[in-house]
């Protein structure tokens, strides 16, 4: 939940540089197109970006990403951020935050894809590298990562109470055993590295293709279900296929994949959350692809 008393603005990242990085005070400051609903972006000059938590428990995440973004870059196929300075509490912002060089390419959600299907296969290659990196000491789920990674079983009250608040709206028959499926499962392995937020917004595109994956805001280790809810907030037909053809993952991570995304789904279609634009409008759509998948598996 964004904190309304704390202005997040270009004023205040100006002075923010200014008093902590004075070598860049005289680099241009201007909001990005589209900024996360966790954190506010702002260029930096031609080359960096300035990312402010909006609120107290996003601040968790500020110190994880510079401890282990610059390890886990070059081990991935694809760039990601990696931050270059962490900037202090100052002039009434009370929380650490992060300059980071800046990412060429646009949003998936504002950007031409040339081959969705190609799309899903490098973002499958990269999920894969992800998995394949060494979690030795990485964070366990928790708060940082609103418990992904974790078990579903944290977010169970909440699923219920919006699937009964739906009633009149949508299946809750097929929507209640798609939960509860995921809660048979779990994750038997050893803790992969996950993202914790795969979707649109955080998939970059050059030139039509796949070009760099941000936002690890939500990273953690543990089980990578989490990780594939984009299976149906954004592919369809051969792009689905290809993504999971390309991903050596069993039945039970599928079942909890569902799980997660419906419980996204559920609770911005119930209101319990204070969802962004895209959220809104996608909601019900994914609903009904989650529950017509589930019901063609079974």
């Amino acid at each position: 939940m964004t904190d309304e008393h704390v202005v997040i603005d270009t004023s205040l990242v100006r002075r923010l540089i200014a008093s902590q990085f004075p070598q860049w005070k005289e680099l241009s400051i201007d909001p990005v197109a589209t900024s996360g609903w966790d954190n506010r972006t702002f260029h930096l000059g031609k080359d960096k970006s300035v990312r402010l938590p909006s609120a107290a428990e996003y601040e968790l995440q500020v110190e994880k990403e510079h401890q282990w973004l610059p390890k886990l870059a070059p081990k991935l196929p694809l760039p990601i951020p990696v931050p270059i300075a962490m900037g202090r509490p100052e002039y009434g912002y009370p929380w650490k935050w992060s300059i980071y060089r800046w990412l060429d390419g646009e949003t998936v959600t504002s950007a031409g894809i040339a081959d969705l299907t190609e799309l899903a296969v490098d973002l499958a290659a990269f999920l894969t590298a992800l998995h394949k990196i060494d979690a030795t000491g990485g964070p366990p789920p928790g708060l940082h990562s609103f418990y992904r990674g974790g078990a579903l079983s944290v977010y169970d009250s909440e699923t219920r109470r919006s699937i009964a608040s739906l009633k009149d709206k949508i299946d809750t028959t097929t929507a209640t055993e798609v939960w509860e499926a995921a809660l048979l499962t779990s994750w038997k392995n050893p803790p992969v590295w996950v993202h914790g937020d795969i979707s649109a917004g955080n998939l970059l595109v050059h030139n039509g293709k796949l070009s760099a994956v941000i936002d690890f805001g939500q990273l953690a280790i543990g089980d990578p279900a989490c990780d594939l809810a984009i299976h149906w907030t954004l592919f369809h037909g051969k792009s689905r296929e290809a993504f999971k053809e390309a991903l050596p993952l069993d039945k039970g991570t599928w079942a909890r994949a569902r799980g997660w995304t419906l419980w996204k789904a559920l609770v911005v279609a119930a209101g319990l959350t204070n969802p962004n634009n895209s959220e809104s409008q996608q909601c019900w759509r994914i609903i009904n692809e989650v529950l017509s998948d589930h019901k063609h598996k079974v």
